[in-house]
């Protein structure tokens, strides 16, 4: 037996198949997570995921930790896996930094979006604006997802893509919360979307679209905390 088989035998965590496994449950949490379905303060039971999984706890185990270093999931000593509920600071401080990386990941990509893309964006923006009638706050936060998923998901550097993504995991148990707390910003954000999405059309230059992303992200926040009084 090779120090590797001996290293992969002692430790089951480095095995390729327990590996894929840990990523189907991270995935599966995470859906969850971002839906609503688990919502701030649920209490995750890794023996309970493990057999809706039909998996052993211990890539269960691997997924939770992974989503603890994402600050989605809390430990808390005599409670255990618990989803992290809406903390304003928390909130700020990500919605900060996703406005910065978000919008240069935006600017980054503008030259690569093609007239098929910017396509795809507006009958997005266009769903979302036919549900504001009848408002679904998980139903536009997906939505509000894919949009600007199409916009920053060919970045050319994959360090920020990274960031961005972080980011809006980090928010995976918030957004919803956010819009249904501030239902009147999810008009405003549908028009603000068109106007990104013009600016895009009409080629204007980086600069401009990164500025025009970056305060696109930061009204959100400050609509959020005008409503909180913070």
């Amino acid at each position: 037996m090779t120090t590797t088989e001996k290293s992969t035998a002692t430790n089951p965590e480095k095995n390729p198949a327990t590996a894929s496994k840990s990523e189907t449950a991270y995935q599966y949490v995470l859906d969850r997570i971002r839906s609503g379905s688990y919502g701030p303060g649920y209490r995750l039971v890794l023996s309970r995921l493990a057999d809706e999984l039909d998996m052993s706890v211990v890539p269960v185990r691997e997924a939770i930790r992974r989503l603890e270093s994402e600050r989605l999931i809390t430990f808390e000593r005599n409670v255990g896996a618990t989803v992290t509920g809406i903390d304003p600071t928390e909130y700020l401080y990500t919605m900060q930094t996703l406005a910065l990386v978000e919008g240069y990941a935006t600017a980054l990509c503008a030259p690569l979006v093609t007239p098929a893309d910017l396509d795809r964006a507006r009958e997005v923006n266009r769903q979302m604006r036919e549900r504001l009638a009848d408002f679904d706050p998980r139903t536009f936060t997906e939505l509000n997802l894919r949009f600007h998923a199409i916009l920053f998901e060919n970045c050319p550097n994959p360090h920020v893509l990274d960031l961005v993504h972080r980011g809006w995991n980090r928010l995976g148990a918030l957004r919803s919360s956010t819009f249904a707390y501030v239902p009147g910003r999810a008009a405003r954000s549908v028009d603000e979307h068109d106007a990104l999405l013009d600016a895009l059309a009409a080629g204007d230059d980086v600069g401009t679209i990164e500025r025009i992303a970056r305060q696109h992200r930061l009204a959100t926040l400050e609509a959020y905390l005008a409503h909180a009084g913070t």
